[in-house]
């Protein structure tokens, strides 16, 4: 769930890129001879791609880079190069033509029929003829899958593989109840089956730090970010006031909230100037789960650095019932599949480490998502910049206001996290397709000049 890679869009700019690296494997394992290499970008991927850097990302990724290895320097350098000979070198095959101007189509008249991220990369011959061909979508959060693995039936296999096996909420507390472990200790035991103790140690570590990071950079960076909307950083100069004010006993108690919200827009400035996030479900909602996890560690009291790993696995144990059961996708389901997710995933972390028992940590990531249901994604300009920076703020002191009201009770209340993911799933299979990360409504059609 959590993806180390570059903003500024998880399922636009990571997932498309994911998606050329498979093709290009494909290549590699193909027995034909290839002269050139075109993609076709449907849907959302072609309303708001430009804005997301869609054809950016699957120009690098058809020259061989990945998000796992983005280096800022490195693309910009390969990318110039492509634009000037209108070609790609990719490790393993041959020279091959690609025109950025000519070769990445924009189809804008309708999405392909089983998701609204959807692409289609073809690999042509010496003849200009295609020679292989491959259908991708992103769905969200940086994972991506050809038209036959969408529509293969989920992975009932796998998931019996692990010792516990949860697929809903419901499941997962019975569990609990029965093993005496907590959601965390669960979701650890099955993490263990595809890795050993060290290296989920390790990778927990790598993730945290890496937020961590972008977080410390946001708050350090000043300018206007990229794209046209002439968007300023704004962190910097907030969370500068905050340390000014720290100790005066002048500010009120709900200045908190300021630098809850400081935190989750210094990651999503970074991810609007294409930074490196870490996908929290995804990169537009990258910046709520590590304000939170933050702010408990920098302001609560008790907190220590030994639970960030309970953090985390609790955080990914809501986010697998989610996508299981719903979507993380702003495309597929609106913003609500994407914030609300994310402040379901760090309110559940932020009452685990602050002793919330299972039933206390289901109820807060259910007040968190039951709150953001009905949210669009309607990015002005096709940008991952205004309402998204500031919503990541908001969501995360949601989170922490989730948490909060959970730990007051006992546990029990009336809607289950499971009925607010079931009612997420309905509302984004009703929302109307312009407000679902196309930019044909809302926002993005009501500011001036935009």
């Amino acid at each position: 769930m959590f993806k180390i890679g570059v903003g500024p869009s998880s399922s636009h700019t990571m997932g498309p890129m994911v998606a050329a690296g498979r093709f290009l494997e494909a290549m590699r394992q193909s027995p034909f001879e290839f002269s050139g290499v075109q993609a076709e970008l449907y849907g959302s991927l072609a309303f708001t791609g430009v804005g997301h850097a869609t054809d950016r990302a699957v120009i690098l990724g058809l020259s061989g880079i990945l998000p796992s290895s983005y280096e800022h320097d490195t693309a910009e350098e390969t990318l110039a190069k492509i634009i000037k000979t209108g070609s790609v070198q990719p490790v393993g095959l041959p020279t091959l033509q690609l025109d950025p101007k000519t070769d990445i189509i924009f189809k804008f008249d309708a999405p392909l029929p089983d998701h609204a991220n959807g692409m289609i990369l073809r690999a042509t011959d010496a003849q200009g003829d295609v020679a292989l061909q491959e259908t991708y979508f992103s769905i969200g959060g940086g994972f991506v899958v050809t038209a036959e693995e969408l529509r293969a039936p989920q992975h009932a296999k796998t998931q019996q593989q692990v010792p516990y096996p949860f697929k809903s909420a419901k499941e997962m507390l019975a569990m609990s109840q029965d093993s005496g472990l907590s959601i965390a200790q669960m979701k650890k035991a099955n993490e263990l089956t595809q890795h050993n103790a060290q290296e989920l140690a390790l990778g927990c570590e790598k993730i945290w730090q890496t937020m961590t990071d972008c977080i410390d950079r946001g708050l350090k960076a000043d300018g206007i970010l990229p794209g046209g909307l002439q968007v300023k950083r704004r962190a910097n100069a907030i969370h500068q006031a905050l340390l000014a004010e720290r100790g005066l006993n002048l500010t009120p108690p709900h200045t908190i909230n300021d630098w809850i919200s400081t935190y989750a827009m210094a990651v999503n400035e970074e991810n609007a100037a294409g930074g490196q996030v870490v996908t929290a479900p995804t990169n537009g909602a990258a910046g709520v789960l590590p304000a939170v996890l933050r702010y408990w560690l920098d302001h609560v009291p008790g907190a220590s650095q030994d639970r960030i790993e309970e953090f985390l696995l609790t955080a990914a144990a809501i986010a697998g019932l989610v996508k299981y059961n719903a979507s993380i996708s702003g495309a597929e389901a609106g913003c609500q599949a994407e914030i609300g997710s994310a402040a379901a995933m760090a309110a559940a972390g932020l009452c685990a480490v602050m002793n919330g028992s299972p039933a206390q940590i289901e109820n807060a990531a259910e007040i968190a998502l039951e709150h953001h249901l009905g949210m669009t994604c309607d990015p002005v300009k096709g940008l991952v910049q205004v309402p998204c920076i500031e919503r990541n703020g908001l969501g995360a002191i949601k989170a922490v206001s989730a948490a909060s009201i959970a730990l007051r009770g006992d546990g029990s209340h009336l809607v289950p996290l499971d009925s607010a993911i079931e009612t997420m799933r309905q509302i984004g299979s009703d929302m109307h397709s312009k407000y679902k990360e196309t930019s044909l409504g809302g926002l993005a059609v009501n500011i001036p000049n935009c």
